[in-house]
């Protein structure tokens, strides 16, 4: 559990996993078989859950939104990993976003 991480952290707008300048991905990393992920704003809130439940991909990607599909503000987040039959624990993840880009419609 102490090899699971989310990267990039901190995200700064931007992250290799990202194709085009309309998506954002963060990625977390050195996952077991099945994991449930709560991501949580610092005061408490569930922003998203995530899960998976797939033992060939040892990673899930999370498209830095909230549960209704919208982009989370800026700021400090606390991500409560809960893998089945190994425990949990818990990350802490910083992300500074960057501005929707519309130029073209």
């Amino acid at each position: 559990l102490n090899r699971i991480y989310a990267v990039p952290n901190p995200y700064f707008g931007y992250s290799g996993y990202e194709t085009n300048r309309f998506e954002t991905k963060v990625r977390i990393v050195n996952l077991p078989a099945r994991v449930t992920i709560h991501i949580y704003s610092l005061d408490g809130a569930l922003v998203r859950t995530l899960t998976k439940n797939d033992p060939n991909t040892p990673y899930l990607d999370w498209d830095v939104r909230n549960s209704a599909g919208l982009p989370i503000a800026s700021g400090m987040y606390i991500m409560n990993v809960k893998a089945e039959g190994l425990g949990e624990t818990v990350l802490k993840w910083f992300g500074a976003m960057r501005p929707i880009d519309a130029t073209t419609y």
